[in-house]
């Protein structure tokens, strides 16, 4: 009975909002009569007041306007009557009765003035002044069919590239080489996707549900990492687009003119739509801005085709080009919807020398990749809603295959646009090139270098910056490791190392699987075993402990290592898109190692010390992540998230320590709560925050209390204090703020020799609070050299320069408390590598 009721109460409130979002037109109806004899004045003109929207009288004075393109008045005019304005109230039903008084004919003199008003900022203002009409989500709701074509080309394939020693074996592939662009390309990876596509206004809803989808070619995570924006669609709406994690500033923004000249070139018949002609183009060298051409649609003052380009100048890396062209119709009256999107990115990532067949010296080519978006969307179904159970539920991308999908005749059928006989080749030609093994080490370089791993058949061997380190508790150390490859299996994955050290003269190892339950819902087990050396208190984000470059670039010795022995095991379930829970269960064994003790005083029958040897934790944990609205590019294990989420992402991570459990030690309970969000500022750049809160109960030994993360390297580290060294800070509650701002150039673009040089701004504040009961040492000791937080937050700040020969950065950071502790400074210099476009 309930259900029931809500159904009906949840069917009755969609129909309200219904009639109000219907309500938003604006619709305005009366008669037009003789001021003095009262008489209907037929034919008279009725319009809304800078705008083309209007009507005229009947036989018998009567007039309705009902439009989305209402200003706030309406003028009414007729030969021989004095022109009058009434006021409107805007998307609301009013009745005007307007009443015109007869005009006494004057010849007067006409003086005739130039116009001081750029042409093009008129059409511009109506554009701006139309936007929320034009935008789609104004309507009650609307449905449509999408297809959507992604390609992924490698570009600029000259002739002395083709003809290398290292492409003979496969040199058939060249023949489907298109050489009509200004680069010669080659296509490597080709997807379509058909689906449909519903949205509801009231309460806002969108889901997607995925027909059908064929994927041909080599997908490599690292390509699809840098090019995860071309599956984002462009809202020229927007004042802010954001690509590549940029802020580009939208033509039609609503402050574009500051960052635009505008030019009114041409009027003419687009379709059967009378339009006109701005061009665009950047006010300044290095902005983010596009240059282009639009066609504004007369009357609705709606974009019909736009076609824009990065400017040249721009402040951005690896991008050689992006062009954007885009096509609106009106599907029904005064309801405009995106109908074409075409995205074209040309991204270039490789430099190499190429020896000339005449003997001329060396020249560089810059080998690189087209990404190209081809959408369509037909089919539109204007205000009218599904039932409200058509849209419960929290998955906005369902999955719904069609069995027919998987046959060549359904796309033949259903593709809105057919593909070429070139494009029909690809698919072919990419298929034969995976069989082919020159190529496959050639996309195994490049993986490489990319992911760490190198991949032989079914296995991976890596990472790489791994084999060779050194620390001084281990010496020189020396690691090999490898992993299943997907050609293994794409539901299972078996991981695992082994290590030695010369000094210690150990042997180290971890073994480690995960696998699909199921991936549909995403439902993925883990379980792994190590005994190895680890540096507790070091962010996530810090170089591992064997990297090479982390043995390096060290300030202080790292001589604060434990020996970890652990058992783990987990199981991740995502309940939606975006929302994650994982229970995982641990089992530790803990050593000091170099200068680190496990020491307790004990006072009966004399005051001693007491080594404790090792500390053992059993324990079970519930991890859960929420990020509303993430969308990812998907690997077969790992995946890539994908824009700028609205809401911030929410971890929260619940741990209780069982004691007696495999002679476990201790009891506690561990919270905490973090939260990450990135904010897109406009013209001024970017911020990124996170806050993040803890409370650990019970009574525990040093290594099981809240370690802040410091660091001892050279390399800048994002997720730690970098001017905090190793177990300085320990607490048993906390809260801590990072928050890091990019100013993109903000300032540097307006200086004529740093703006050629393209370097960004940086600066960065972080700070920590917390506390520690003084019970904690009755477990074991603190060693010289670790602090509570006993005297207000520990705080730094730093200034930087990025984007520095478009891979490093550079910050200077101050120390601004407890500059009184021994290996500190008041200020440190870090870098870091930024791979960023």
């Amino acid at each position: 009975m309930m259900k029931a009721l809500s159904r009906y109460v949840l069917a009755l409130l969609a129909m309200a909002a219904g009639v109000v979002v219907h309500a938003q037109t604006t619709r305005v109806s009366g008669r037009v009569t003789d001021a003095k004899t009262g008489e209907p004045i037929p034919f008279a003109s009725i319009a809304f007041v800078d705008s083309r929207t209007g009507t005229s009288s009947d036989m018998d004075g009567n007039y309705v306007i009902d439009t989305y393109y209402a200003t706030d008045s309406i003028k009414a005019s007729s030969v021989g009557y004095i022109a009058r304005s009434y006021a409107v109230k805007k998307d609301k039903a009013q009745v005007i009765d307007i009443a015109l008084q007869p005009n006494s004919f004057e010849l007067a003199e006409v003086v005739i003035k130039p116009t001081e008003e750029n042409p093009a900022f008129g059409i511009l203002r109506r554009v701006i002044r139309n936007k929320p009409v034009n935008n789609r989500e104004k309507l009650a709701a609307y449905q449509y069919h999408a297809y959507n074509k992604v390609e992924f080309d490698l570009n600029n394939i000259t002739e002395e590239f083709t003809e290398r020693k290292i492409f003979k074996p496969f040199a058939f592939i060249f023949d489907n080489i298109d050489s009509t662009d200004a680069k010669p390309y080659l296509p490597i990876f080709m997807t379509e996707t058909l689906s449909e596509v519903f949205y509801r206004q009231s309460p806002k809803k969108q889901r997607e549900y995925i027909r059908g989808t064929k994927v041909s070619g080599l997908e490599n995570e690292s390509v699809s990492r840098f090019m995860g924006d071309m599956y984002q669609n462009v809202n020229i709406y927007d004042n802010f687009l954001v690509i590549f994690g940029k802020n580009f500033i939208s033509p039609i923004a609503d402050g574009g003119r500051g960052y635009y000249d505008y030019y009114l070139t041409d009027s003419a018949f687009v379709d059967k739509y009378w339009c006109y002609k701005l061009t665009f183009t950047p006010k300044r060298v290095q902005e983010l801005a596009f240059t282009g051409e639009m066609w504004i649609s007369d009357t609705t003052y709606a974009v019909h085709r736009i076609d824009a380009g990065i400017a040249s100048g721009a402040n951005l890396n690896f991008v050689q080009g992006f062009w954007v062209k885009q096509q609106y119709d009106q599907v029904e009256d005064e309801v405009w919807m995106l109908t074409r999107d075409e995205l074209v990115v040309d991204l270039n990532v490789i430099r190499s020398n190429v020896t000339r067949r005449n003997g001329e010296k060396n020249k560089a080519a810059v080998q690189g990749f087209y990404g190209r978006r081809n959408a369509s969307y037909k089919d539109f179904v204007i205000n009218q809603p599904r039932e409200p159970s058509f849209y419960e539920g929290v998955d906005d991308v369902v999955v719904e295959i069609d069995p027919l999908s998987l046959g060549a005749d359904y796309w033949d059928q259903n593709r809105h646009v057919q593909l070429s006989a070139k494009e029909n080749a690809i698919y072919h030609m990419v298929d034969t090139m995976k069989t082919i093994p020159r190529f496959r080490t050639y996309v195994d370089v490049v993986s490489t270098l990319m992911t760490g791993y190198y991949e032989r058949g079914k296995v991976e061997i890596g990472p790489y910056f791994t084999t060779v380190s050194y620390n001084p508790v281990e010496g020189m150390r020396f690691r090999l490791g490898g992993r299943t490859s997907n050609n293994f299996s794409k539901w299972v994955e078996f991981e695992g190392y082994t290590a030695y050290g010369l000094l210690d003269e150990r042997f180290k190892y971890g073994l480690a699987t995960r696998g699909f339950i199921s991936k549909q819902p995403r439902l993925l087990y883990r379980a792994s075993y190590k005994h190895d050396v680890e540096q507790l208190g070091q962010s996530t984000n810090a170089f591992r402990n064997d990297n090479i470059l982390g043995s390096v670039f060290r300030r202080n010795p790292n001589t604060k290592l434990t020996d970890v022995e652990e058992w783990k095991a987990s199981l991740e379930r995502e309940w939606f898109s975006g929302f994650t829970n994982e229970v995982m269960v641990r089992y530790r064994t803990l050593q000091a190692l170099g200068d680190l003790r496990y020491e307790r005083l004990l006072m009966e029958p004399l005051p001693r010390l007491d080594d404790l040897g090792s500390l053992r934790t059993a324990e079970v944990s519930l991890n859960t992540r929420f990020a509303y609205g993430e969308k990812y590019v998907s690997g077969e294990f790992d995946r890539i998230a994908l824009g700028i989420l609205k809401y911030p992402t929410v971890e929260l991570h619940l741990a209780y320590g069982v004691p007696g459990l495999l002679n476990s030690e201790y009891e506690y309970t561990k919270v905490i709560a973090r939260s990450y969000k990135r904010w897109q500022l406009g013209t001024v750049g970017w911020m990124r925050t996170t806050l993040e809160g803890g409370r650990i109960f019970g009574t525990l030994p040093y290594p099981l209390l809240a370690i802040h993360s410091g660091n001892e390297t050279f390399y800048l580290d994002d997720a730690s204090f970098n001017t905090m060294n190793f177990f300085e800070f320990i607490s048993d509650r906390y809260i801590q703020l990072f928050a890091e701002h990019h100013f993109e150039g903000l300032f540097f673009n307006r200086i004529p020799l740093l703006r050629r040089l393209k370097w960004r701004e940086v600066a960065a504040f972080k700070a920590v609070a917390g506390d520690l009961d003084m019970k904690h040492s009755e477990e074991l000791l603190f060693l010289p050299g670790m602090y509570s937080l006993y005297n207000g937050p520990f705080m730094e700040a730093s200034a930087g320069i990025e984007n520095v020969l478009k891979v490093l950065r550079f910050d200077i950071i101050w120390r601004l408390r407890y500059n009184d502790h021994e290996r500190t400074a008041p200020w440190a210099l870090r870098a870091k590598l930024y791979i960023n476009f």
